[in-house]
């Protein structure tokens, strides 16, 4: 981490330099701007360079959307085959140029420089004396921080700062604890804020899992601040509540020009939880009972329909004699048994013509 220690050091000194000869050590509100606004400079600076990423992520958050129903087929298609389906979705996601990464790679970023201005900011304190010039510091900038206040709190005090420590810089506890109390309930605040509105943007999951995450991020990190607040110097305190807002604001321009796929009230599934999500889910349910009853057993052709469809009967025609032509008499009679009928074969019928002649010749000599 010696290399974020570095990086976040010099753009903050080199804020403070800048605010420095334009204040040139003036002070209003007993508090020392030029040291705020370097912590707002550090801001602004990591904001500038993660604004294309930010962008990207709101873009890859869209296509993720628009692709959820092809996700959710597939899914279903390869319910028993896990490698087979992470096969087809990393297909879908290049096809798309979407990435499910990019959600978490603003705050992957984000996470080294917070733990570095927080190592480098909680440093200075009036009992420290050694390794003053780390990190691009100097003994004059080390100074100037250990005095440097924020309406009477120094930078360096926590909620939880000992009256004799700020005895030291002429504070007392009741001021930084207004202070800290104020600026960590907006940091709670503005933290809340900001993952709401990405949240109510981007739409709640319904992949109930999803689902619970969204509302632990929403209002667990906010309860847990409460605690941890407590132990954060005032200075991080000023760049966490500072960053947040400007997290807003960039939101705020990004969501509008990006907004979420159109989705109409009809098409809109219900709300998880309610009647109408559990009579779909029942629907649901009961078309699937039908598909698998009216589908074929494994390994079974189905029937086709003209096997199952009755011939209508047709009347046998009577020959000259009373017979009829397939081999039946008038009264339905069925003579010369399963090879009767229009089923013979030409020979047969030919051999069976001949026998039938021979017999009316027979009876008319009889009648002679």
């Amino acid at each position: 981490m010696e290399w974020a220690y570095d990086g976040v050091s010099w753009v903050l000194l080199r804020w403070h330099d800048l605010w420095s000869n334009v204040f040139d050590g003036n002070q209003a509100l007993a508090t020392d701007w030029a040291w705020v606004l370097a912590i707002v400079g550090v801001v602004i600076t990591l904001r500038v360079i993660l604004f294309p990423l930010f962008v990207k992520q709101i873009q890859s958050q869209r296509a993720m959307q628009k692709l959820a129903p092809e996700i959710k087929a597939l899914q279903e298609r390869y319910k028993g085959d896990r490698e087979t389906l992470q096969k087809e979705m990393m297909e879908l996601y290049r096809k798309e140029k979407a990435n499910p990464l990019m959600g978490c790679l603003p705050i992957l970023i984000q996470m080294p420089v917070f733990l570095a201005l927080f190592h480098v900011l909680r440093r200075p304190d009036p009992d420290q004396t050694m390794n003053t010039t780390l990190y691009f510091w100097t003994q004059s900038d080390w100074d100037t921080y250990v005095d440097a206040k924020l309406f009477g709190a120094p930078f360096w005090s926590t909620f939880l700062t000992s009256g004799d420590q700020l005895a030291a810089v002429d504070s007392t506890p009741l001021v930084v604890k207004l202070v800290a109390g104020v600026l960590g309930a907006a940091m709670i605040l503005t933290t809340f804020l900001t993952t709401r509105q990405m949240i109510l943007k981007t739409g709640w999951n319904e992949d109930p899992n999803q689902r619970m995450i969204q509302k632990v991020m929403l209002y667990g990190i906010p309860v847990i601040m409460i605690f941890s607040a407590g132990a954060f110097p005032i200075g991080v305190v000023i760049y966490w509540t500072v960053n947040n807002l400007f997290s807003l604001a960039q939101q705020q321009y990004v969501l509008h020009k990006y907004p979420p796929p159109a989705q109409s009230a009809s098409a809109k599934p219900p709300k998880p939880g309610t009647k109408a999500h559990e009579k779909m889910l029942e629907e649901q349910r009961e078309a699937e009972r039908r598909r698998k009853e009216l589908a074929p057993k494994p390994g079974k052709r189905p029937k086709p329909a003209a096997a199952n469809t009755p011939k209508p009967k047709q009347d046998p025609k009577p020959s000259a004699n009373g017979s009829s032509v397939n081999g039946s008499d008038g009264a339905g009679t069925v003579k010369g048994g399963p090879g009767s009928g229009k089923n013979l074969s030409r020979a047969e019928r030919i051999a069976r013509a001949k026998k039938v002649s021979g017999a009316q010749q027979a009876s008319k000599k009889k009648k002679g």
